[in-house]
C-alpha cells in the first residue's frame, strides 16, 4: 500500500512562511505591549519582511518543490523556480520598502491606524502574495490571491473615522469580490472538463476534452481570464484604482500599485502561460485588445489630472500604474504569438521589477510632500527643488523613469523590452499603439518634473526644508534612488535575473 504521507520541504515554503509567522508574532505582542512601545511592531516587520526575503538565496541553487502527487513527483502543488525567485522577491522588497512608509505613516497618524492590526494584516497580505507565483495548482492559485487580497481590503479602510477610507475599501472589496466570483466559476468548469487542478494537468487535458464538455471548457477559460483581468486593473475593471488609492493611507496605495500588480500579473501568466496555451489563439488577442486599451486609459487618464485638485498627485499616480498595467500585458499577449514564450515572460517581470522600484520611489517622495500638504496637489510640487534640493533630483529621476527618458535609462530600457516582444511576435499594432501612449504619457510626467524646478509661489521656509525627515522615509527614498541609478547602469542585470524557468 502506497503511502499517502509526505515530507514538506520546509526550505522551499520558508520565504512565505517566515513572513506569516512574523505576522502572528506582531499580532500577539501588540497584546502585551504598551501604546508608548507599540511602535516596535513596525520595526519587528521589516525584520521580518527582511528575513523572508533572504530566505531566497537558499533557493538560487536549484528548483525545489513540495506537496507534489504520490507517485508522480513531477506535478506537485508547490514550486520554487525562477519564476517564483524572481516574483517573491519583487513581493518582498516592495513590502519592505511599503513598510518603511509605513513606519512614518503609523506614526504621524495620531493614532488612527491602529498598529497591531495593520502590521499583521500587512505581513498577511504580503505571506499571500509570496505564495502566489509558486502555486501550480488552481485551488492554491485562488487560495493565495485572497490571502493577498483580503487583508488588502482591511488595510485600504482601516483609518479611523476616515470617510474617503472607507469608500475606498468599499469599491475594492466589490470589485475583488466580483473578480473571485467569476475566476471560482471559471475554475470549477475547466475542473469539470479536466478532472484535475494541477495547472500542467489542465494544459494536457483541455486539448483532448470530450465534445459534449468544450464548450464548458471553453466557458471556464473566458470567465478565469475575466478574473485575472478584473486583478491586474485592465480596462474596463479598472475603475476602482483612483479612488481606493486616494482612500487608502499612503503606503498602502503604494504596496497596491507594486505588490497588487505583481499578484495580478503573476497569478495571470500561470494561467494562461502554464496552465492554457493551447488555447492561446483565444486569451492572446484578447490580452492585446485589453492592453492597449488599458495603457490607453490610464495614460488619457493621467493626463486630464488638473493640478490644483485635492489629491491630484496621487490620483496621477493611480491613473500612471494603470497606464503602466497595459504595458505589463503586452509581453504576456506576446507569449501567446511567439515561438519562445519564455523571453516574453521575463519581458513583464524585468518591466515589473523596473517599475517596481521607481513607482515606489516616486511614491515615498508623494508621502514627504504629504507629511507638509495634506492634499497632496501637483501644484504642491512647485518649487520643491528650492526647498529640498536632493529629494526633487529624486522626483525627477523617478518621473523621468517612468516615462522612459534619459538619465532614467531603466524605464526606457524596460519600454524597449515590452516593445520588442511585441514586434517579435508579430503585434505590430500593439508596438504603434504602445508608441503613442508612451508620447502622451511624455506629457504628463514632464509637465509634473518642470514643476520641480521653478520658482515657488511664496519664498520656501527656511525651518522647514531644513527639518530632518524620519529615518524610515529617508532609508526608502534612498534605497529606490540607489536601485534606479544602479539599474540605469547595468539595466541587462534585470534581463539576466529574470530568465524564467516556467517550462
Amino acid at each position: 500500500m502506497t503511502s499517502l504521507v509526505q515530507s514538506v520541504d520546509w526550505l522551499a515554503i520558508a520565504p512565505p512562511t517566515v513572513a506569516a509567522v512574523v505576522g502572528l508574532v506582531v499580532l500577539v505582542a501588540d497584546l502585551f505591549l504598551t501604546e508608548s512601545r507599540k511602535p516596535v511592531l513596525g520595526w519587528i516587520a521589516v525584520a521580518g519582511l527582511a528575513a523572508a526575503a533572504l530566505m531566497l538565496l537558499p533557493l538560487l541553487d536549484a528548483d525545489r518543490s513540495t506537496f507534489c502527487l504520490v507517485g508522480d513527483i513531477e506535478v506537485c502543488s508547490y514550486t520554487a523556480d525562477r519564476f517564483t525567485r524572481v516574483i517573491q522577491f519583487l513581493v518582498f522588497g516592495g513590502a519592505l520598502l511599503s513598510a518603511l512608509l509605513s513606519v512614518t505613516a503609523l506614526k504621524d497618524s495620531g493614532k488612527r491606524l491602529p498598529e497591531g492590526e495593520y502590521w499583521f494584516l500587512f505581513l498577511s497580505s504580503a505571506a499571500g502574495a509570496a505564495l502566489l507565483p509558486a502555486s501550480r495548482d488552481l485551488a492554491t492559485l485562488v487560495v493565495a490571491l485572497e490571502v493577498a487580497s483580503l487583508p488588502a481590503f482591511a488595510l485600504v479602510g482601516l483609518r479611523h473615522g476616515d470617510r474617503r477610507s472607507s469608500e475606498a475599501a468599499l469599491k475594492f472589496f466589490l470589485s475583488s469580490v466580483t473578480a473571485t466570483a467569476v475566476s471560482l466559476l471559471g475554475i470549477s468548469f475547466v475542473y469539470a472538463a479536466t478532472g484535475t487542478l494541477h495547472l500542467t494537468r489542465v494544459a494536457e487535458r483541455i486539448q483532448d476534452v470530450d465534445g459534449q464538455l468544450a464548450t464548458l471548457a471553453q466557458t471556464g477559460v473566458v470567465l478565469t481570464l475575466v478574473g485575472f483581468a478584473f486583478k491586474t486593473a485592465a480596462v474596463p475593471f479598472h475603475f476602482w484604482v483612483p479612488d481606493t488609492y486616494v482612500g487608502a493611507p499612503l503606503p498602502i496605495a503604494a504596496y497596491l500599485s507594486v505588490i497588487g500588480k505583481a499578484v495580478g500579473f503573476s497569478g495571470l501568466i500561470l494561467v494562461t502561460v502554464v496552465a492554457l496555451p493551447s488555447y492561446a489563439d483565444a486569451w492572446a488577442p484578447a490580452l492585446a485588445v485589453l492592453a492597449a486599451l488599458t495603457m490607453t486609459a490610464g495614460n488619457v487618464g493621467a493626463l486630464r489630472q488638473q493640478s490644483t485638485r485635492a489629491y491630484s498627485a496621487v490620483r496621477l499616480l493611480a491613473w500612471s500604474s494603470v497606464g503602466q498595467a497595459g504595458y505589463l500585458l503586452v509581453p504576456i499577449a506576446a507569449a501567446g504569438y511567439s515561438d519562445d514564450p519564455e523571453k516574453s515572460v521575463g519581458s513583464t517581470l524585468a518591466y515589473a521589477l523596473m517599475y517596481g522600484a521607481v513607482n515606489l520611489g516616486a511614491f515615498a517622495v508623494a508621502a514627504l510632500v504629504g507629511r507638509a500638504h495634506r492634499l497632496n496637489r501637483v501644484a504642491d510640487y512647485r518649487g520643491l527643488y528650492a526647498a529640498r534640493p536632493l529629494t526633487a533630483l529624486l522626483m525627477g529621476f523617478f518621473l523621468l523613469c517612468l516615462a522612459g527618458l534619459p538619465p532614467g535609462v531603466i524605464g526606457l530600457f524596460a519600454k524597449v523590452t515590452v516593445f520588442a516582444a511585441a514586434v517579435h511576435a508579430g503585434l505590430g499594432w500593439l508596438a504603434v499603439v504602445m508608441a503613442v501612449n508612451v508620447v502622451i504619457a511624455l506629457v504628463y510626467y514632464l509637465r509634473w518634473t518642470a514643476l520641480l524646478f521653478r520658482a515657488p509661489e511664496t519664498a520656501p521656509d527656511g525651518e522647514a526644508a531644513a527639518h530632518r525627515l524620519p529615518a524610515p522615509l529617508t532609508a526608502a527614498l534612498a534605497l529606490t534612488g540607489v536601485l534606479g541609478i544602479v539599474l540605469s547602469g547595468a539595466p541587462q542585470l534585470v534581463l539576466r535575473f529574470t530568465e524564467t524557468g516556467l517550462f
